[in-house]
């Protein structure tokens, strides 16, 4: 009896993602010459913040006086609501709303593909954003000093990695993934569109809260937008990823199948040759005294001589002829009186 392994919800999810059809051909985004049109137009647009901030330019004055203007006391009946409302731009919950529907996603497309984007564009979002907010070391308006200044470099300071905003950046990322990996012209438009309100008004929101310069949200807008239109060039690296990831899914399952306890197949017994009742009877061979060590050895079936056998109804009966008793000299008619016998001495 053979048993089957039992599968585990791993093995059950990996199962699915090959069971037929076959994963579907999609669009996967190239870098196209208009998309690297845009890709230069948007970093030129970032160093522009950049140099602008840094040589406190008239950007530095805007933001100073979007600062001073405090929006959130100029309208405080819509605090309470975009408090709630910047939380679309957090990574933490926003990250696993998407990751959530991209596995869905996954699992109806039998493709490891979205899930993956989504990791390299949070991995490419953390290390390049994270590195220029570490590396400038803005401190946010809460945090400011001296009015008028750009305050950079307070590396050591309180809330001083607020350049470029990480809201405004992880909101054009985590929502325009979406768009990015849409498997229609018509649903890339709308989630697209809905994706730079999503953003926009994030970071908008920050300024209202007063936790970012307005230099900041717009250095985050461009930091994502670089993400999202770079991140074809990452794509065979992300297909490699997909190969080698269900390759070693493949030979973990057939570890596990091998190390799977199975019971033995039971051998079939050796067939014996039927024969008649009456043959068998008519040839019943001799008992013969057998020494232990033969009768542990395995006997070979007994096969009888060709020819006709004929059963017991069709024999002829054999009447034994006289008397069936013993012939015995000695003894007397009934009727006659016994002879007697001689005395022997003894």
């Amino acid at each position: 009896m053979r048993t089957e392994p039992k599968l585990t919800r791993l093995d059950r999810i990996f199962a699915r993602l090959d069971r037929e059809p076959e994963r579907p051909v999609l669009d996967v985004p190239r870098m196209t010459r208009h998309r690297v049109v845009l890709f230069g137009a948007t970093l030129a647009f970032y160093l522009t913040i950049v140099l602008a901030v840094v040589t406190t330019s008239w950007l530095v004055r805007f933001d100073w006086q979007a600062m001073l203007f405090r929006p959130y006391q100029q309208w405080p009946e819509i605090h309470a609501f975009l408090d709630y409302w910047v939380v679309l731009g957090q990574r933490g919950p926003t990250a696993v709303m998407v990751a959530a529907w991209l596995g869905w996603r996954s699992w109806r497309q039998h493709t490891l593909r979205p899930l993956l984007a989504f990791g390299a564009a949070l991995l490419l979002l953390n290390v390049s954003v994270g590195a220029v907010k570490y590396g400038l070391g803005r401190s946010g308006p809460h945090y400011a000093t001296e009015v008028g200044s750009n305050e950079m470099w307070h590396w050591f300071q309180a809330g001083s990695d607020i350049f470029p905003s990480g809201h405004t950046a992880n909101a054009v990322v985590t929502w325009g993934i979406l768009a990015y990996l849409a498997t229609s012209p018509r649903a890339r438009r709308w989630l697209s569109a809905l994706s730079a309100v999503l953003s926009l008004s994030v970071g908008l929101t920050t300024v209202y809260l007063g936790t970012h310069w307005l230099s900041d949200v717009l250095l985050g807008w461009a930091a994502g937008l670089l993400i999202l239109l770079g991140l074809p060039w990452f794509e065979p690296p992300i297909a490699r990823a997909e190969a080698w990831l269900l390759d070693l899914r493949d030979r973990w399952l057939a570890g596990a199948s091998r190390t799977t306890p199975q019971a033995a197949p039971v051998p079939a017994a050796t067939p014996v040759p039927v024969t008649s009742l009456a043959a068998a009877e008519e040839e019943v061979p001799p008992r013969e005294t057998v020494s232990p060590s033969a009768a542990r050895a395995p006997r070979a079936p007994a096969y009888l001589a060709p020819g006709p056998h004929t059963t017991r109804s069709e024999r002829t009966p054999v009447t034994p002829v006289g008397s069936r008793r013993p012939p015995y000299p000695e003894r007397a008619t009934r009727g006659s009186t016994p002879a007697a016998r001689p005395l022997t001495g003894g």
